[in-house]
Formats: C-alpha cells, structure tokens, sequence
C-alpha cells in the first residue's frame, strides 16, 4: 500500500476515485512525464514498469472476461436472479424455420435462419452483465472437441460476406452491433456475447436473436454428433449467475424431425411402460401362485367355526375328535376296522331282506368288537357313539 502525502489526498477527495484509480493516475503520470506530488514518485519514476498494471481497469466490458473451463457445466442453474431460457410457441409444420420441443427440449432450425430466444430474470443483475451462448457436444466421446462449421460452410462466400463473426463460429447473433465472438486462448472453445439488456416496458422477456451457420449433419464438422447450446448469465469479469441450457439440431425441416423424434420417444415410453406391465403381472401372479401353496401345505393355524345349537354342536366336535384321532392310528388297525364296518353292512342288509335266521348269533358280533376295541387304540365311545 502506498501511503499519500495531505494535499495529495486532498487532490483526489472526490468520490469517484478509488484506490484502483489512485494508482492508474500515477502511472499515467510517470509514463507521461508528468510530475506527481506524492514524495515517492521521483524515487520509482526511473524504474517505470512499461507492462500494463495489472489494477488497470478494463477498456470493454468484455476485456476482463475469464477463460471459459474445459468441459462447460451443461447443468441448470437459476441462480440469484432466477435466470431462464424460453421460446416462443412454435409449430411442427414443415414450412417453419425453427420450432422448439418442449418435451425433447430441444431446438430444431435451418441453417442461417434467425431463432429468437427470451432471456428471463427476476431480478435486474449487476452493471454489465453478459449473455453468453456457447456450443459442446452432448456425449461424452465428443465433449472435449470443439464445436466449429465445417470447412465447406467456413470457406464458402456464402452467408461469410460482410460479416463481422469469424467464419468458424457456429452461433451468431442477429440485429445487435454490439455482440462480441470470442475464442478461448487456452481450450478454443468459441461463444458469442451480447450486453444483458432489461426488457422493454410492459414485457417480461429480452430477446436475442441467434443464427446457427452449419447443418447438424456436415461432413467435417458436427458430423450427425448432437450439440448443446449453453446460455449463461455472467457478470463482466465472467462470474455465472445463472445457466439453462438445451439441446439444438440444425437440419433442412425443423417441423418434420421434431415430429418424428417425439412419435420415437412416445413409442419407447409405450413399450417401456408393456415391458414394465408384463413384468408386474408375472410378478403377481407368482405371489398369488405361491399364496395358494401355502394355503394347501399344513400348518397349525386355528380356525373357529361358529354353530347354532347344542346338538350339532356336539356331533361336529366327536367328528373332530375322531379326525384327530386317526392321526395316532396306524394304517393297518383303519383298514381293518373299514372291513369290519363292510361286514356289519352287508349282514344288516341280509337281515333286512331274509329275517334273522340267517345271521350270526349276536354273542359273536358282540365278541367280535370286543376283540377289535382290544386291539385297536380308538376309545369305544369315539368309534361308537
């Protein structure tokens, strides 16, 4: 810091001048000649730097603009004063020069043909402030490359004679003199700038009018490679405030591609959503297969059945108990007590049809079930109630 003698400083009391300005004077001052009042001027008149000091404050507004980086952010931004991009409402017919597809969000145009773009704030941004449109490559494989017209377009006399753009830059801006082309030292990335202007009275919007000066599909340049166009909002010395961005394909007929690309996406939206259909019934219906099986596999669930009646009642419980039963009987024991309920049958049958001197004394029967209820685990009063 360099300290000023009173009157000095009495010199440049007023507002306007800063400490910037203070040391700009000086140097002017020593690189001129000129005497200074401050002490310490004659000691480094001799030593007079001739390089431009780094203090010196820019001739443009666009001189102190920084290198863009090498891959550009194509992330959305608002940032502080709410910044976006629209378009106007366009058509698909196929005599249109540009239409815009807000589902794709993308923009298609013809070369040469001018593209209005409204740029959006909510709040003014700072004194000086840029609008800068820069285009990159949209896949990865490609984002390093820089974009620029082919050489047959960047050659040719055509849409080149009196133009202020260079002849390499892909996006030019329309009706406004004041549009700078710039071309990073460092990455060469190429974009174009314009001074931020508020809208007029009773509109909301700034227009810009942009110019796209070479066909998606040239051989040499884009090369069929879909672009990205970036718009930023940035103060003079290159700070972002804001970002939107968007994709731009630079074709013969804007309204015919832009229709064929979204009858492309609609049908894939439909066959994702039958893949994803069939898949969530097959998945269903597995469940529900496997729902069933475990309803027929035994389990110790408890069930109740609620019955009217003391008497059903009690039948339907010997009934259960008899099914538990059987459970602890051995396979063997069942089949001979099946036999000798086939026996009693067919005896009471016969005793229905020839009288009672055809059967068996009944001392017989009755041993007979004794000797089975010996043998056999079932209580008498379960098997005969």
């Amino acid at each position: 810091m360099l300290y000023l003698e009173n009157n000095a400083q009495a010199q440049y009391s007023e507002p306007q001048y800063t400490n910037l300005g203070l040391l700009n004077s000086m140097e002017q001052q020593i690189q001129n000649g000129s005497s200074s009042t401050s002490p310490y001027a004659n000691d480094h008149a001799q030593n007079s730097v001739t390089a431009p000091s780094p203090y010196a404050q820019p001739s443009s507004t666009f001189d102190a603009l920084s290198p863009s980086p090498a891959i550009p952010s194509n992330t959305d931004y608002p940032g502080p004063h709410s910044f976006d991009v629209s378009f106007q409402q366009s058509s698909t017919a196929k005599s249109a020069t540009w239409t815009y597809s807000t589902d794709l969000k993308k923009l298609y145009c013809q070369i040469a043909k001018t593209c209005p773009i409204q740029i959006k704030v909510m709040t003014p941004p700072p004194q000086g402030a840029v609008v800068r449109a820069m285009p990159v490559y949209k896949k990865a494989e490609h984002v390093t490359e820089v974009v620029k017209r082919c050489p047959n377009h960047e050659l040719s006399r055509e849409f080149n004679e009196g133009q202020i753009a260079p002849p390499s830059h892909l996006i030019r801006v329309e009706g406004n003199n004041h549009a700078q082309y710039v071309e990073d030292p460092i990455t060469g990335r190429q974009s174009v700038l314009v001074p931020y202007e508020p809208p007029q009275v009773g509109t909301e919007f700034t227009t810009v009018l942009y110019n796209f000066m070479c066909n998606s599909s040239c051989v040499g340049g884009m090369n069929r490679r879909p672009i990205l166009i970036i718009v930023t909002l940035e103060t003079r010395d290159g700070q972002v405030l804001g970002r939107r961005c968007f994709e731009a394909r630079i074709c013969a007929c804007p309204g015919r591609d832009r229709k064929a690309d979204e009858d492309s996406i609609r049908k894939q939206q439909v066959s994702d959503g039958t893949k994803n259909g069939e898949a969530f019934r097959q998945s269903t219906h597995g469940i529900q297969v496997t729902s069933i099986k475990k309803r027929r596999s035994p389990d110790d669930e408890v069930l109740y059945l609620p019955v009217k009646g003391r008497e059903i009642y009690e039948m339907l419980l010997k009934i259960k108990e008899s099914l538990e039963l059987m459970q602890f009987i051995p396979q063997h024991t069942i089949e001979s007590y099946r036999q000798q309920q086939q026996h009693l049958i067919s005896k009471h049958l016969l005793t229905t049809c020839f009288g009672e001197e055809l059967m068996e004394p009944k001392g017989d029967l009755l041993k007979d079930k004794d000797t089975f209820l010996k043998h056999s685990t079932i209580p008498s009063h379960s098997m005969y109630p």
